[in-house]
């Protein structure tokens, strides 16, 4: 579909969370209105995550470094495995690195995109997970959350998670798990849970999870993509395999959502927590979530608006 197949506004009647377009089907649009996300089987091709592994690979062993990105590691793993894909648990933020970001860019992930966020979009926000085997301490475990607690900008409806599989994602090797039709209710405050040493900095989960909303367990093969809203809950498990379980993602927004102001609202803790990490990184006096976030995003197709 060409963006003149568009509109920008959401259906009138039937579709809140889609746009009309032509390559979704009816079916695929209620599965989304109704539970906030929706899986497309086999989306990116063996050769893309083949080539996206080799670069996680070596930006592991430090034979690129992409600036502003953020590694996320296991430091007590490091004196026995040196720099290496045993240590890594996250690459955050790799828009700076050409080879990652191509994922961002791919027309058979973007053509899905552009059915939530029109046709003006931006990469906000890019993750290549690599959960550690992790049965017994559970560091890696992300608890409940809804993506939106960490964005400052608006309508939630006009943001998307596109979420890949590098390798088959079960139960044991901690999947995705969802709260379908979560994505209905309001943003809720999420915080550090209470797991003594285990919670990793900004794996903020909800505060009051509701136990009775039933969770669906996403068993994905390798390039098949997952597309969520962001205020759906989910979470992952921990990894109980020897192997490690991969997978890519990037946060799309239309350029036409505009930032919002967070203080005094259940996200002012965060912007504390993320400014105050980024003036130690760049030993900056002062910055703004603005202004970090518009450092992380970047066009991907169309115009640039307001982020």
């Amino acid at each position: 579909p060409t963006s003149a197949q568009f509109s920008v506004v959401p259906h009138s009647g039937r579709f809140c969370y889609t746009l009309d377009n032509d390559l979704l089907t009816i079916e695929q649009r209620q599965f989304y209105e109704d539970n906030g996300y929706l899986l497309i089987k086999k989306l990116v091709s063996d050769e893309d995550i083949e080539r996206f592994r080799k670069e996680f690979m070596r930006i592991c062993k430090r034979e690129v470094k992409p600036p502003g990105v953020m590694i996320m590691k296991d430091e007590s793993l490091k004196s026995q495995f040196g720099q290496s894909e045993k240590v890594v648990n996250k690459v955050q933020d790799f828009q700076e690195d050409e080879e990652l970001f191509r994922y961002c860019t791919l027309p058979e992930v973007l053509k899905y995109v552009e059915c939530f966020t029109g046709p003006n979009i931006m990469a906000m926000h890019t993750m290549l997970i690599n959960k550690l085997p992790d049965s017994d301490r559970q560091t890696f475990l992300h608890p409940m959350h809804q993506d939106l607690h960490y964005f400052p900008f608006r309508p939630a409806s006009r943001i998307v998670c596109a979420w890949t599989a590098m390798e088959r994602a079960h139960q044991d090797n901690g999947c995705l798990v969802v709260q379908p039709g979560t994505h209905k209710t309001t943003l809720k405050p999420h915080g550090y849970p209470e797991w003594e040493g285990k919670t990793n900095k900004l794996f903020h989960g909800l505060l009051d999870e509701d136990e009775k909303i039933p969770k669906v367990h996403l068993v994905m093969e390798k390039g098949d993509t997952v597309f969520f809203h962001p205020l759906l809950i989910h979470g992952s498990g921990i990894n109980r395999t020897s192997g490690f379980r991969k997978s890519i993602s990037c946060h799309f927004a239309s350029s036409e959502c505009h930032y919002i102001d967070v203080k005094n609202t259940t996200q002012a803790d965060l912007e504390k927590e993320l400014e105050e990490m980024v003036r130690k990184k760049y030993n900056a006096s002062s910055v703004e979530l603005k202004d970090i976030w518009n450092f992380r995003a970047r066009l991907v197709q169309g115009e640039r608006i307001n982020l």
